[in-house]
């Protein structure tokens, strides 16, 4: 009888085991599809932050095993995450400058640029200020301090005031460098003493909300119908451009440029199939839904 007994439970126990051991194949048969599982870091840039949470939301319910976290603070403060080894990914609206890649070089890291999006930096207004469109010219000459006051370029008189991005921003060092110094490695001109610096995009579109005088810039993604995007003219004989997707992917937008996310070349394979994911088809219709621009037409 005892031996029996024993008999029977030692039965069920494979019979058990056996069927645990075939769901289990189930289960990982069906996920060979998805992605690599695993917790991923995303630092940097505040003008791709709205981005690149609705890149992890749409991620993550196709990839429940996958487990992104989305956090701002600009693209210098991302790079300098990824360099430390505290974020997996880098966001990022500008390139690395030298400084940075020196860094890297010193830390013997191999860091990847990945190009995922487009952005146009359109200059914002309040929406009652009779000014619509400054060429580059003009643009340089109000940041930098050389025109104070907006009757000088076609508007009521009165203060212009600057509002900008602080340093540690892509957004604010790529409005310096193609905007204020016109491109030119070796021009040295900086904002005004007088500009606002601001802590986020949305700042600068809070502050042009409710203040006439306040000129700023922005992501072409922060630009609603309470708000103007003045035209840009690349000089005082051109056509004045609004920005649009239209107009940064056929080049006519004279602020326009490219958005990153940096990744160690060792990154994980999770990391790989989101940023494979991202600048594919699915990723980049989330860039057209929040009026980015995608990388290709």
């Amino acid at each position: 009888m005892k031996i029996n007994r024993i008999a029977r439970i030692f039965t069920a126990l494979v019979a058990t085991g056996l069927f645990l051991a075939l769901t289990f194949a189930t289960i990982g048969c069906g996920n060979q599809n998805s992605s690599s599982g695993g917790a991923i870091q995303v630092k940097g840039s505040d003008t791709m932050v709205n981005l690149a949470q609705m890149w992890a939301e749409d991620y993550m319910k196709s990839n429940p095993q996958v487990n992104i976290a989305v956090t701002g603070g600009g693209s210098g403060t991302g790079i300098t995450a990824m360099i430390n080894g505290t974020t997996d990914i880098a966001d990022s609206s500008r390139e690395m400058k030298q400084q940075e890649k020196e860094q890297v070089a010193a830390k013997g890291i191999e860091v990847v640029e990945n190009k995922v999006a487009l952005d146009g930096i359109a200059v914002v207004v309040n929406k009652d200020n009779k000014v619509s469109e400054l060429s580059v010219d003009q643009l340089a000459d109000i940041f930098s301090g050389r025109i104070t006051d907006w009757r000088d370029v076609g508007g009521d008189p009165g203060q212009i005031v600057i509002l900008s991005r602080e340093s540690n921003s892509g957004t604010h060092v790529f409005f310096k460098e193609h905007i204020l110094n016109k491109g030119q490695s070796d021009s040295k001109v900086e904002y005004a003493s007088s500009a606002l610096l601001l802590p986020s995009s949305q700042a600068i579109v809070d502050e042009a909300l409710q203040n006439p005088k306040g000129i700023g810039y922005v992501g072409l993604g922060y630009v609603t119908g309470d708000l103007k995007a003045l035209k840009v003219k690349k000089d005082a004989a051109s056509a004045g451009v609004t920005p649009t997707v239209a107009s940064v992917q056929d080049g006519s937008y004279p602020v326009s440029r490219p958005l990153y996310m940096y990744t160690k070349a060792d990154a994980g394979q999770a990391v790989q199939d989101y940023l494979a994911w991202i600048q594919g088809p699915e990723g980049q219709k989330v860039v057209e839904q929040l009026e980015f621009v995608p990388l290709t037409k």
